[in-house]
């Protein structure tokens, strides 16, 4: 009984950092999908500024997923 009690706390701290470095993917994700999506719309309506939308959109796509980095090195 004595060992249940001592590893319960320690199982359940590991699934709230799994829970928590899925949420932060999942944001990323999400995020990423949405740069794509306005860059993609941007480009069609001005395609004289691609290199420009572009370079926007990958460093804005490098600080989303430095979020998971975030996350994953704070667990």
């Amino acid at each position: 009984m004595d060992l249940i009690n001592t590893v319960q706390p320690l199982v359940m701290a590991a699934m709230g950092g799994s829970i928590h470095i899925a949420g932060a993917a999942l944001g990323a994700g999400i995020g990423i999908g949405l740069v794509g999506l306005g860059a993609s719309q941007a480009t069609g309506r001005n395609p004289g500024a691609t290199g420009k939308i572009m370079t926007i959109s990958i460093i804005l796509a490098a600080l989303i997923e430095g979020i998971v980095f975030y996350a994953i090195f704070l667990v």
